[in-house]
């Protein structure tokens, strides 16, 4: 198996189609990595468009998160609201194996694209509902954005512990997690279909993924206070410290790395002080310890740390995003790769980040233009140029 547009039959989803049928983030890039693994996916914009194609962006041409997180994918815009819009849609449907939405719970059957609808006009799809917060509850129908809920679900008061005021933790890391999540659902409802022939109704929400990324604070036990420490960090050495220029990550919480650092440090004696043999005594001792790490620290930079450490203790230099396009590591593991756009011409960025058999499964398309492939769709679904040129200037389709 070799990196490969999507429809090479040796990725894993060769043959499996979806309609991605979401916007912003957490749909759309669970749909980008079942293309990844080999699926066609066709995105269905509305006339206006994706919402996130219009979010600030230094690329002139087209929003950078668009391009980042719809790679792999054809695209279409439909109106889904018009009679002709939606026979399209079911036209579309019938030859679906996949379909991923993001609406809030009253809308799909408003639109009368809902579960029990779809579900009796093909009985094997595989039917992903991505919301806010579920669909069941008092939020069901609330709006939900990542930051809202790390600031519902104590990721921002974690975050922000220890610092005057709660803090978000930037990257959309709700939304990617929630993508996460769609992929390996709908990949187990695919299995599901191998076996049983039937297709499912699979939800994922931003408030299950938010919860998720808490697993390890959320465990109250029988007896205890609710509102106790929950904090996972290590604390004292753990953490970024500053060098002589630029800073540094250092992770030694286990005996051997806290003695390999010690030692590369020249501070052998720390780590055979048992005042400090453990990291909770390390993290109770962190006002004695930092200041005599981070004094040592200043001998040298960041990047000369990094090599000196080596493999013997686990750090990183702290880098701006750009320089992963170039970092060795990422280059050799084949992640990042050029790609053409319609619009912004040729450009670099992610794919290939799933291995099997120990050959990447990746796409070598590039996000879609709006409505760039919808021509080509339609003619493909048996319509003729005439059709869709009527169906163009009546507004049903860009």
């Amino acid at each position: 198996m070799t990196s490969t547009t999507s429809g090479n039959t040796a990725l894993p989803l060769a043959g499996i189609q979806v309609l991605d049928l979401s916007a912003y983030i957490a749909g759309p890039y669970g749909c980008t990595l079942l293309a990844d693994l080999g699926a066609e996916v066709i995105k269905i914009e509305p006339p206006e468009g994706d919402n996130l194609r219009k979010y600030p962006s230094t690329l002139e041409a087209e929003s950078r998160a668009f391009i980042g997180v719809n790679r792999g994918k054809r695209g279409i815009s439909l109106d889904l609201k018009s009679a002709e819009g939606y026979d399209i849609f079911l036209t579309l449907l019938h030859k679906a194996d996949v379909l991923v939405h993001n609406f809030r719970p009253t809308v799909p059957p408003r639109l009368k694209i809902d579960f029990q609808t779809l579900s009796q006009l093909n009985p094997r799809l595989v039917y992903c509902a991505m919301t806010g917060y579920g669909s069941t509850g008092p939020m069901a129908n609330n709006a939900g954005y990542d930051q809202v809920l790390q600031a519902m679900s104590g990721i921002c008061d974690s975050q922000g512990m220890g610092k005057a005021e709660p803090e978000i933790v930037y990257g959309s890391v709700v939304d990617f997690y929630a993508s996460a999540m769609i992929a390996n659902s709908v990949n187990a409802a695919l299995f599901k279909r191998e076996r049983t022939g039937e297709g499912s109704y699979v939800e994922v929400s931003l408030l299950a993924s938010a919860l998720t990324m808490q697993s390890t604070r959320l465990v109250w036990a029988e007896g205890e206070p609710k509102n106790i420490e929950r904090d996972m960090r290590s604390g004292g050495i753990t953490g970024i410290h500053p060098t002589k220029d630029g800073f540094i990550y250092l992770s030694a919480n286990t005996p051997h790395f806290w003695e390999a650092l010690c030692s590369l440090l020249g501070l052998a004696s720390l780590a055979s002080d048992e005042r400090y043999d453990t990291v909770r005594k390390r993290a109770e001792q962190a006002s004695v310890i930092v200041p005599i790490i981070r004094d040592a620290l200043q001998q040298r930079s960041a990047a000369e740390w990094e090599t000196h450490f080596g493999t013997r203790v686990p750090c990183a230099m702290v880098r701006p995003v750009h320089e992963m396009f170039d970092h060795p590591q990422v280059q050799a593991e084949g992640m990042v790769r050029e790609f053409s756009h319609s619009k912004i011409g040729k450009y670099k960025s992610i794919t290939g980040l799933i291995k099997m058999n120990q050959a990447p499964c990746a796409t070598a398309r590039a996000a879609p233009d709006f409505g760039q492939h919808t021509s080509e769709l339609l003619a493909e679904y048996g319509y003729s140029e005439q059709e869709i040129d009527l169906f163009r200037a009546r507004g049903i389709v860009r």
